[in-house]
């Protein structure tokens, strides 16, 4: 007990010699030690208030926050035409949203949209991870959350390329006996995924047989099909349908027509049709009987001469009525002569004379003849009686009369048909002598 009284006096002196050396302006004050507690590491006190803020808050949302059970389909934004999405986009599933109480929406899957922005895909990675974006199409409404927040989309380079096109006949009934396929499209264009298109092989027009036995003749839907026949897809065909027309016979007969060759249009003004020829000029067709027995002739499709100036000569087809057909195959060959409108048109014109010697004198029964010509209405048009040259041709002619013909300088197209008065008597004589001068 004694030591530690004396500890206590010599700690108690210690304190009694630090304070009279500090003095009284030393001495600690209220104010400083409080400020000292709140600026006492306060970056790490400032981010504890902020923290606890967001808690609260997020309490705060997390209890008024609405949880929707949806299924709002995934849209792709930003897709070029050189890139097809080849995966299925899906679908949010559930979305958490705010909002207010007292708007009374009644919220479906129709008041949100669901995207993913693929605008930066590069087409040769075929496959990227990419954010799902949900916004409400109300702007009171906030979405919180939702889910899926990434989905893995699948996608390729669109190509495309030309396949021929082959008809495949169904199943046909007993009784019946088809014809001739004919498929208006040889070749079609299909457009896609790189990976879809390059396992193309055909297009296929399937067509099926009625029991009825009515002829086929409509437009059928084209299928793209692999190696093994399989459909595939998703695939653009261009056309995505072809016209197939196959005759169906329950009683089948032949009989051989004559071929009319069909002429449409007009030729050019100042040509008309001089003759129509076809070869061969028959064919034989069959079909059933009823149907052959009212067929009198076969018709070509129509030969267009609309506007031509020359003979038009073209391969047409039979234009025969559904369920007959040509027996074989047969070409058919239109030709469509053309010659040019031919008329005749009088004019008046002076004549003059070819040949006439300087020491001559001619007198003529007429100094003007009427003249007919003739060619075509084009070439007529373009001729008028100032243009007309008529001439009379007395060379080698000596001093008497004689009967000249008269001939006109025409153009090639054109022909003198008639003069009149045709021949003209032409008089030539030779002028009197100069009288000699008196001496």
């Amino acid at each position: 007990p004694g030591s530690r009284g004396a500890g206590q006096r010599r700690s108690g002196c210690a304190a009694a010699r630090a304070a009279a050396r500090a003095g009284p302006d030393r001495a600690p004050r209220p104010m400083t030690r409080i400020l000292g507690l709140v600026v006492h590491n306060w970056p790490l006190k400032l981010a504890a208030v902020a923290l606890a803020t967001l808690l609260y808050a997020g309490l705060v949302i997390s209890t008024n926050a609405k949880v929707f059970p949806v299924s709002i389909p995934i849209e792709a934004t930003g897709v070029t035409s050189e890139v097809t999405i080849l995966s299925d986009l899906g679908a949010v599933r559930e979305v958490r949203y705010l909002a207010p109480e007292d708007l009374g929406l009644r919220l479906d899957s129709s008041n949100f949209r669901a995207t993913v922005d693929l605008s930066d895909i590069n087409p040769a990675e075929r496959r990227k991870s990419v954010d799902v974006r949900v916004e409400a199409i109300d702007p009171r409404v906030t979405v919180l959350d939702w889910e899926p927040h990434r989905i893995v989309v699948e996608f390729d380079v669109v190509v495309s390329r030309v396949v021929p096109v082959r008809a495949v006949i169904g199943p046909v009934p007993s009784g019946l006996d088809v014809g001739d396929l004919i498929v208006e499209d040889d070749e079609v264009t299909v457009e896609g995924a790189a990976s879809l298109v390059e396992r193309i092989v055909e297009v296929q027009a399937r067509v099926s047989v009625d029991a009825s036995g009515i002829d086929v003749n409509r437009l059928v839907d084209l299928l793209p099909v692999d190696l093994a026949g399989e459909v595939v897809s998703p695939v653009d065909v261009k056309p995505g349908s072809t016209r197939v027309r196959l005759p169906i016979f329950s009683d089948r007969q032949t009989k051989t027509l004559p071929i009319r060759p069909v002429v449409a249009g007009s030729p050019a003004l100042g040509f008309e049709v001089a003759a129509v020829t076809v070869e061969p000029i028959v064919v034989a067709v069959e079909g059933d009987a009823d149907d052959l027995v009212v067929l009198e002739v076969a018709d070509t499709s129509p030969v267009t001469i609309t506007g031509a100036t020359s003979d038009v000569t073209v391969v047409a087809t039979l234009e025969l009525p559904d369920g007959v057909q040509a027996l074989g195959s047969v070409t058919i060959t239109v030709t469509v002569t053309l010659r040019p409108v031919t008329a005749s048109r009088s004019f008046e014109a002076g004549l003059i004379l070819v040949g006439a010697r300087a020491d001559r004198e001619y007198a003529l029964s007429t100094d003007r003849v009427l003249v007919t010509i003739g060619g075509s209405i084009a070439d007529l048009d373009r001729l008028s009686g100032s243009d007309l040259v008529l001439t009379l041709d007395v060379t080698g002619l000596d001093v008497g009369s004689h009967e000249v013909s008269v001939s006109a300088n025409l153009q090639t197209g054109l022909t003198l048909i008639g003069a009149s008065p045709d021949p003209i008597t032409v008089t030539i004589s030779a002028p009197p002598a100069s009288a000699s001068p008196s001496p």
